[in-house]
This record gives C-alpha cells, sequence and structure tokens, in this order.
C-alpha cells in the first residue's frame, strides 16, 4: 500500500489525494446512471455527452502532464477519445489517480497558464470533477449531494479565489444567495450556476 505523501494534506489538514478519490467515485455513481446522453446540461453549449467528453480530456492530461511533460509534449502523447465515454472515463480517471499518487505534491507542472506545483493542480481537478458531478446529476436528474468533505474542501480552496473566477471568463456571474444557504450550494452558485431547485422563479 503506498503512503500518501504529508504535504498534500495542506495546512487545513485536508488530504487531497483521498478526496480527488472521492470526487472519482462521485462521478463514476452518476456517469453509470445515464440514460439520456444528448440532454442539456447546466453548462449551456454541453450535452450530457460534451459534458463527460470534457471531463474525460481533463483525465486525459494528467498523467502526461505530471510526468514533466511541457504542455506541447503531452498533447502529443495523447491518443484520442474513444465513443465509449464510460470506458475511456475509467481508463483515464485510473491513470490520473496512478499518477497523483505517485507524484511529490511540489512537483512543477506545466499548464495553459503557466508552471505550478503539483498540488494546485490537484485542487483545481478535484474542484472541477465536484462541480461537474453536480451538473451531470442536475442534466440527468440524479442525486445532487455531493460528499460533504469535498464540498467543504473546495469552497474553502475557491470562494477567496471569487475575483479571480469571475475575471477569468470560464464561469458564469455568480448566483446571489442567502448567507446562510448550504456551503454545496454556496460553492455552485460561485461558478455561476443555480443550485435552485427546477422550477424556480
Amino acid at each position: 500500500m503506498k503512503q500518501v505523501p504529508r504535504a498534500y494534506a495542506g495546512s487545513m489538514a485536508i488530504d487531497w489525494l483521498r478526496l480527488q478519490r472521492t470526487a472519482r467515485a462521485g462521478f463514476d455513481d452518476r456517469l453509470a446512471r445515464i440514460d439520456d446522453w444528448s440532454a442539456p446540461t447546466p453548462d449551456t453549449e454541453w450535452t450530457v455527452a460534451d459534458l463527460v467528453r470534457h471531463v474525460v480530456d481533463e483525465q486525459r492530461w494528467v498523467a502526461p502532464l505530471l510526468s514533466g511533460r511541457t504542455l506541447d509534449e503531452a498533447e502529443a502523447s495523447l491518443a484520442p477519445i474513444g465513443d465509449d465515454l464510460r470506458s475511456e472515463w475509467s481508463r483515464y480517471a485510473e491513470q490520473a489517480t496512478e499518477a497523483w499518487t505517485v507524484t511529490p505534491p511540489n512537483t512543477e507542472v506545466h499548464l495553459s497558464y503557466g508552471a505550478v506545483p503539483c498540488i494546485a493542480y490537484l485542487r483545481q481537478q478535484v474542484g472541477d470533477t465536484a462541480v461537474h458531478t453536480w451538473d451531470l446529476a442536475r442534466a440527468t436528474g440524479d442525486d445532487e449531494r455531493l460528499d460533504p468533505d469535498l464540498v467543504d474542501a473546495v469552497w474553502a480552496d475557491l470562494e477567496p479565489q471569487r475575483d479571480l473566477l469571475a475575471a477569468s471568463g470560464l464561469f458564469a456571474d455568480p448566483i446571489a444567495l442567502p448567507y446562510d444557504a448550504p456551503v454545496q450550494d454556496r460553492l455552485i452558485a460561485l461558478t455561476g450556476r443555480d443550485p435552485r431547485p427546477r422550477g424556480r422563479s
């Protein structure tokens, strides 16, 4: 059994490697129950199939980037994503988990906006998978509740970046919610999604 590097725990004793597996399991669960791949999603330009393909693609990049490749080198090593998105998710998610487990947290990783420590990339990927799990659940009418520890960790990571997220152009404007709204709702709203039940006015 591999020992988890202590530095992955972070300043708040958040075990990001464990949360990566938690986020992966949550997406696994919703993915297994998809019955309409053409349904619309909260990502307004994407169908369910588009959403899943995006999440698969994010996983596909992890192992090459953690191996020290530049973006161009990583891209050259990537095989096309196949049509069986469930199988492709399983394959690339497993490769990503293995890569996260064996890569020291301070390893430099080359991303589109510059080089960052592995732990920063890991936090980003955990948050991305968590939020897209909610997207998939909302799109398919599945259980939208995410793991509470996962939600708390991603919220603690993203909320201080509120202004940066808004300026990035990657998200719609945050949705205003009551100050006492559940943490998961505030997290989803922070990324420009409306977590309130369907049929809201």
